[in-house]
């Protein structure tokens, strides 16, 4: 029986076969879109990672185009830190502001009570249709970090912990009461986007994880009443356990290069939906026919018995190649239908 995407992509979320391996993403760059859809040249490359940038209409027509299985609304708490606008359409974070509690005064989250807040938000909820609409933000941890700036915050670590609380309780406080309103819309699926891992290993050792970060998380972990995903960039296999404790329903995007994540669906496949990884070089650098190739082998070892779903190593950047990204689409619904084929 044919599934609406809502349907396909909680089935795969309770780990279980869909009719097909759903294809989402967590973000399109707005550079990407204009190319694809033939909406013109970008009008700045200064996209905002912390706030949404497509109506509901434009987002179900780049859906549709891509055969995606998911929209998203984005609403994550401003980052204090210089802001320098990449090629693209990406928006990098330099230096930090909050350099000590001189500066918190200038540290101001949006009123979570105020309704004005989620007008947005509700507005694209109503309009989601048959797709699965994700709301997409951050907990706390990684704009404490660029707030703080990375030099300054492993400083901190060490001396001066109690500034790092501070700040990581102001973003926690600030999400939990956000994340109580947003699961009360009509949202399917919420997903927080904190990278906490390099390629090697994580930004932390699993000590400081479990003391400064998981109390907080377990705190805002009791607001959220949808599947949640958490992605992070990087190497998280020291803090999987942590992150299972959350009750989290799948891992994004278990990045190329630093994790495997065919390991990973065997080793906690019975537990969590595994969310990824066609790699982002070769969907910027590569051909078609690798793309293809790369997505089929997915499906052929990760899918089997559900709990997967296919999307790019992060998000699709606006340095993609256009006819790499269809090549991507294209081989899920090539490839994607269960039975899987042999």
């Amino acid at each position: 029986m044919e599934m609406t995407s809502r349907e396909r992509v909680l089935t795969a979320l309770n780990r279980k076969e869909p009719d097909r391996v759903p294809y989402c993403e967590l973000g399109i760059d707005r550079a990407l879109a204009q190319r694809l859809m033939g909406w013109g040249q970008p009008t700045t490359q200064a996209s905002n990672l912390e706030a949404n940038v497509y109506t509901v209409n434009e987002a179900k027509a780049l859906a549709a185009f891509l055969h995606l299985d998911n929209i998203c609304f984005v609403l994550r708490a401003p980052v204090y830190a210089k802001k320098e606008a990449g090629q693209d359409g990406r928006l990098f974070y330099g230096e930090g502001l909050i350099k000590s509690e001189a500066d918190l005064p200038s540290l101001q989250l949006p009123d979570p009570y105020d309704d004005s807040l989620y007008a947005g938000a509700e507005a694209f909820v109503r309009q989601k249709g048959e797709y699965a609409a994700w709301f997409v933000t951050r907990i706390g941890i990684f704009p404490t970090m660029l707030s703080l700036g990375t030099e300054n915050f492993c400083l901190a670590l060490f001396d001066n912990r109690p500034f790092i609380e501070t700040v990581l309780d102001l973003y926690c406080d600030w999400i939990a009461v956000v994340a109580e309103r947003i699961c009360g819309l009509g949202f399917d699926v919420f997903a927080s986007t904190d990278d906490m891992a390099f390629n090697t290993a994580p930004f932390f050792s699993p000590s400081v994880f479990r003391e400064l970060v998981l109390p907080r998380y377990h705190r805002v972990a009791k607001k959220i009443t949808l599947p949640w995903i958490i992605h992070s960039d990087g190497n998280m296999l020291p803090f999987v356990g942590d992150l299972l404790s959350l009750g989290i329903a799948g891992l994004h995007p278990i990045e190329k290069g630093a994790m495997d994540i065919r390991a990973m669906k065997r080793t906690y496949g019975d537990r969590l939906c595994v969310l990824g990884n066609v790699d982002l070089n070769l969907l910027g650098m590569g051909s078609p026919d690798a793309v293809d190739q790369e997505v089929r082998e997915l499906i052929r070892d990760v899918a089997p018995g559900g709990g997967y779903i296919v999307t790019s190593g992060n998000s699709l950047a606006g340095y993609l190649l256009p006819e790499n990204v269809l090549a991507l689409s294209g081989a899920v619904q090539r490839y994607g239908r269960y039975p899987l084929a042999a």
